[in-house]
């Protein structure tokens, strides 16, 4: 049997206009104003959810292993009824892979690299990869799509893909 090839892919650093057609880089640091009395400033509406209205949106904690480089895959994943967001809770790091849709699959990937100061919103719909954390801690809050119907579409490619740095 013939070795599977293998594509490499490099990561790009995570910044709001190269990501948005996938989603939001949900960071501080625009337009922040006070609220509390002046002891706290706010960073207002930083990401653009979507839930269908057969379900509601929901916070949950994910807890994912950290992986290592290179990294390795061939799964892609979308949510078709709602937005997902994760927001490190330890400044962990996160490799986030998403790819543009191309009759009904993704397309090639793109990766991005967080900050331990930023979260992301992937849009409804995105393919993108599974949550994979690379640095310190793989606890994420989560706010995404609950309800009774199936979220999650999946395509795994023909051959594997290695993320570099």
């Amino acid at each position: 049997m013939l070795p599977q090839p293998i594509e490499n892919i490099v990561i790009h650093d995570l910044e709001k206009a190269g990501f948005a057609r996938f989603g939001d880089v949900i960071e501080s640091g625009e337009r922040p104003f006070p609220i509390n009395g002046g002891n706290c400033q706010r960073h207002h509406n930083l990401g653009r959810l979507s839930f269908d209205k057969l379900g509601c949106p929901g916070v949950s904690i994910f807890d994912a292993k950290i992986r290592q480089f290179p990294y390795e895959f061939k799964l892609m994943e979308r949510h078709p009824l709602g937005s997902q967001t994760f927001l490190p809770m330890d400044g962990g790091q996160l490799l986030i892979i998403v790819a543009d849709d191309k009759g009904g699959q993704p397309d090639k990937p793109v990766a991005f690299v967080s900050q331990p100061t930023q979260g992301v919103n992937i849009l409804r719909g995105v393919w993108h990869g599974v949550l994979t954390p690379i640095a310190k801690s793989g606890l994420f809050a989560v706010v995404d799509w609950i309800g009774d119907k199936a979220n999650l579409d999946t395509y795994e490619f023909n051959h594997r893909f290695r993320v570099v740095r």
